[in-house]
């Protein structure tokens, strides 16, 4: 996948912690995840798996969330 290409997960009907885990994955090979994530925690988790790995997070729409690597 090219560096500027985000990777997008569809992690709708997961429960916490999976969406995070799958984002944590993505981030190993990509500068950009979006995610659609309907479980009430993600929100949260995916800001949290943000900021500890220096991330920028964004709330996109209520099941939309991205997630780019900080320059």
């Amino acid at each position: 996948m090219p560096p500027s290409e985000a990777a997008h997960i569809d992690a709708r009907g997961m429960k916490c912690p999976w969406p995070a885990l799958r984002v944590a994955r993505a981030m190993r090979s990509a500068d950009a995840v979006t995610i659609e994530a309907d479980d009430p925690v993600a929100a949260k988790e995916l800001e949290a798996l943000a900021k500890q790995q220096g991330w920028a997070f964004t709330a996109k729409a209520p099941h939309l969330f991205a997630l780019a690597r900080s320059l």
